[in-house]
C-alpha cells in the first residue's frame, strides 16, 4: 500500500518491525522516554463521555500519563518529546496498550475510544493484526473501540486512508475525528472519512450559551451530522449553561470536566449535578444573533484589484479595461496608499475624443485620476458607509470606496454592493432582530415559544405594551418615541433573568417576556416600577405638573392625555393548553388588552383556565384578575 503520508518518511518516525528498526536515542530526554516506553511506566487516565438523550455513561476517553512528578507527566511534554526524537510510533504503540489493559481491568462500561494519528494506522502492529489478538487476549470486543484520529498530521492521500480504515472497520473498530473547528483540514476529513462520532473542539463549546458565533457554528455542525448520521461529541463542556445548551441543540454526547475530569479509576455513572441538568424541564435561552447592520464593516464588502502606479501611462490604463471587462474603476496606489480612483467610463470617454489617445496616451495616469476617492477604514461600519455616500457627490456612488487598513490600500468596495447589503440586512433583521432594540424579533420568538411547549415546559408568556404612546408620539416626536421604546427594552432585560427568560421584541412598542423564572410575577412587578420611574426624566416639567399631555383627539380637539404607562398582560402556559406559538401570541395579546384597561401601569394576570393552575406549580398566590402597580 502507498504511503498516504509522504512527509512521514520509516526514519523520521522509527516505524517498528524488521523493516524499520528504532532509532538509537541520543540525548537524556530521548533516553527517559525510551525508558518509561520499554519500563511500561506509563498509566491511563480516563475521562467519561456523557450520551445526553440517555443520561448515561457511553464511552470513555483514554489518556495517557507519565510517572507522578516525573518532567515527562504531562501528556504535551510525552509527545512532544516523542516528536523531537523520532518516537511517535513507539509511544502511541505502548499507550494503546496502557490504556486497553487498564480499560479491561477496571471493567469499564460502553465504549473506548483511543487516540491516533494518521501515521499510527499504518503501524504493523496495529494495522496487521497484534492489537486486535491483545484486545482477545483482554476479552475486548474490537466493536467497542472507537478509534480517535487526530489531526496533527496532514493527510495528502485520501483514497488510501479511507483504504486504511475501512480495513479497522472491516475488524469491527469504529472512527471518530477529534478537534473539529481545529486543524489541518477536518472538515474535509469528515467529508472523505465519514466517521461515526465527530468530536467538536472545545473553543466552540465553553460558553456557547453566550457566544452566538459559537453557537451558530455548533448548530450548523449539529445539523450536518444529523444529515450524514454522524454522532457529536461536544468537548469542553465546563459549566451547567453549557451542558444545558449543548442538551437543547440535541447533540448527542458530552465531555469536558463539568461532566467529570480524567482519572485513573472513573465513575461509571454521571453525578447528580449533571443529571439534574439533563433532567431539568427548563428551556436553554439560545443567544442571539445582533443585528447585522451592528457588526458588518466595510471589510466585509471589500474586492481586491491589483492598483496602478500613478505614474504609469494612461494607455497601460487602457489595456486594463479593455482586457478585464468587469472592472468598473482602477485604483491608484503609491507606495501602499491610495492617491487616486480611475473609472472605466470617464477614461474611456476620454480617449474616445479626436487625437486624445495619440496626446495623453504616454501621460501618466494621475492626469485623468480622481485624485479625491472616498476612502475608508475597513472597521468603518455600514451604517457609516451609507451616511458618507448619501452626502457625498452622486459619482460616489457609482465609483464606490477605497478600503484601507491603518491608511494602507487593501481593496475597493461599490455603492452597489453597499446598497445590496443594507437591503438584505434590513429584511433580516425585520424577521430575526428589531433595529431599533437589537432584541430578538418574530421569528425568534415563535421558535422559542415552539421549543419551550416542545419540551412541556410550564413558563409565562407576558406581553407587553405603551399605554397612551401614539400623543406622547404626537407632542414629543417620534425620536423620543423611540427612546421611550429603548428604555423599556432595556427595562426588560434587566429584570429578566438571560440563563432562563427570553425577552423579543415584537416592534413598535409591543415586547413578550417568556418567563421560566419562578419568580416572573415579582420581575413584572419591578418592571412596571423601573419604567415609571425611569420615564420621568423625558416628560417636560409642565406636563408632570399637570399629570398629562396636552394634544388634539380624532376629532381635532385639544384634550389632556395620561402620561404614558407600561402594561403587561400575563398568561400562564404549557403544551397542555397550547399547541403553538399562534395561540400563545393571540392569549398573550388577549391578557394585555385586559392589563390595558386598568388606569396606570398595570400587570393582569389571565387565570379564566383555573383547572391548569394546580398543575402549573409557578410561584402565583392568589389575586384579583388586574394588579396595579
Amino acid at each position: 500500500m502507498l504511503n498516504p503520508f509522504p512527509h512521514l518518511t520509516p526514519e523520521r518516525h522509527a516505524m517498528q518491525g524488521a523493516a524499520f528498526p528504532p532509532m538509537a536515542p541520543e540525548t537524556g530526554e530521548a533516553r527517559a522516554l525510551t525508558e518509561l516506553i520499554r519500563e511500561h511506566r506509563l498509566s491511563a487516565v480516563f475521562q467519561p463521555i456523557l450520551d445526553c438523550r440517555a443520561h448515561s455513561t457511553m464511552g470513555f476517553e483514554g489518556l495517557i500519563r507519565g510517572p507522578e512528578g516525573h518532567p515527562l507527566h504531562m501528556p504535551d511534554a510525552l509527545f512532544g518529546a516523542a516528536r523531537r526524537h523520532h518516537l511517535g510510533l513507539e509511544l502511541e504503540h505502548a499507550c494503546r496498550e496502557t490504556v486497553l489493559q487498564a480499560f479491561a481491568e477496571l471493567r469499564l462500561p460502553g465504549k473506548l475510544f483511543i487516540n491516533a494519528s494518521p501515521a499510527c494506522l499504518l503501524d504493523p502492529r496495529f494495522k496487521n493484526g497484534e492489537t486486535l489478538a491483545f484486545l482477545r487476549r483482554l476479552g475486548l470486543p474490537p466493536s467497542r473501540v472507537v478509534i480517535e484520529l487526530t489531526e496533527n498530521q496532514q493527510i495528502t492521500d485520501f483514497p488510501e486512508i479511507q483504504a486504511t480504515l475501512a480495513h479497522f472497520r472491516s475488524l469491527g473498530y469504529q472512527i471518530a475525528i477529534d478537534d473539529l473547528g481545529e486543524g489541518f483540514s477536518n472538515l474535509r476529513m469528515w467529508s472523505e472519512i465519514r466517521p461515526e462520532y465527530v468530536k467538536i473542539d472545545r473553543h466552540f463549546i465553553t460558553g456557547i450559551g453566550q457566544d452566538d458565533l459559537k453557537f451558530q457554528f455548533v448548530k450548523a455542525m449539529q445539523d450536518l451530522a444529523e444529515t450524514c448520521t454522524a454522532h457529536i461529541i461536544a468537548e469542553g463542556i465546563e459549566s451547567a449553561a453549557d451542558l444545558q445548551t449543548v442538551r437543547d441543540l440535541g447533540i448527542a454526547c458530552g465531555q469536558g470536566y463539568f461532566i467529570a475530569r480524567p482519572v485513573p479509576a472513573p465513575a461509571t455513572c454521571p453525578r447528580q449535578e449533571v443529571l439534574d441538568v439533563l433532567c431539568s424541564r427548563r428551556v436553554a435561552v439560545f443567544p442571539q444573533a445582533m443585528a447585522t447592520s451592528s457588526i458588518t464593516t466595510a471589510r466585509t464588502l471589500l474586492h481586491y484589484i491589483e492598483p496602478i502606479d500613478p505614474r504609469a501611462d494612461n494607455d497601460l490604463v487602457f489595456e486594463r479595461f479593455e482586457s478585464e471587462t468587469q472592472l468598473e474603476v482602477l485604483p491608484v496606489v503609491q507606495e501602499g496608499m491610495p492617491v487616486g480612483l480611475i473609472n472605466r467610463h470617464t477614461l474611456i470617454d476620454r480617449f474616445a475624443r479626436p487625437f486624445r489617445r495619440e496626446l495623453y496616451g504616454k501621460k501618466p495616469c494621475s492626469m485623468f485620476m480622481d485624485p479625491a476617492p472616498l476612502i475608508v477604514d475597513e472597521n468603518a461600519t455600514v451604517q457609516e458607509l451609507g451616511l458618507i455616500l448619501s452626502r457625498a457627490a452622486r459619482h460616489y456612488l457609482f465609483d464606490g470606496f477605497i478600503v484601507t487598513s491603518a491608511g494602507r490600500y487593501m481593496g475597493v468596495g461599490s455603492g452597489h454592493d453597499l446598497m445590496a447589503l443594507i437591503t438584505e440586512m434590513q429584511i433580516s433583521a425585520a424577521r430575526y432582530a428589531n433595529p431599533l432594540t437589537q432584541l430578538p424579533g418574530n421569528v425568534p420568538i415563535n421558535e422559542h415559544i415552539d421549543r419551550l411547549l416542545k419540551a412541556g415546559v410550564r413558563f409565562a408568556a407576558c406581553y407587553a405594551d405603551l399605554d397612551n404612546f401614539k400623543p406622547f408620539n404626537d407632542v414629543y416626536g417620534y425620536r423620543r418615541g423611540d427612546d421611550v421604546i429603548q428604555l423599556l427594552g432595556q427595562i426588560l432585560v434587566e429584570v429578566a433573568d438571560s440563563r432562563l427568560d427570553f425577552v423579543g421584541h415584537i416592534g413598535g412598542d409591543d415586547f413578550l417576556i417568556l418567563f421560566q423564572s419562578n419568580d416572573w410575577e415579582v420581575r413584572c412587578a419591578r418592571a412596571l416600577k423601573l419604567f415609571d420611574e425611569r420615564v420621568l426624566p423625558i416628560f417636560t416639567a409642565e406636563d408632570l405638573q399637570r399629570g398629562g399631555l396636552v394634544g388634539e383627539n380624532r376629532r381635532g380637539e385639544e384634550v389632556l392625555h395620561p402620561l404614558p404607562a407600561l402594561s403587561i398582560g400575563a398568561l400562564l402556559a404549557d403544551s397542555n393548553q397550547y399547541e403553538s406559538h399562534h395561540e400563545i401570541a393571540t392569549a398573550a395579546a388577549d391578557a394585555k388588552k385586559q392589563a390595558k384597561k386598568q388606569r396606570g401601569s398595570s400587570l393582569f394576570i389571565e387565570r379564566r383556565r383555573s383547572h391548569f393552575l394546580a398543575l402549573a406549580g409557578l410561584d402565583v398566590p392568589p389575586s384579583p384578575l388586574s394588579c396595579p402597580a
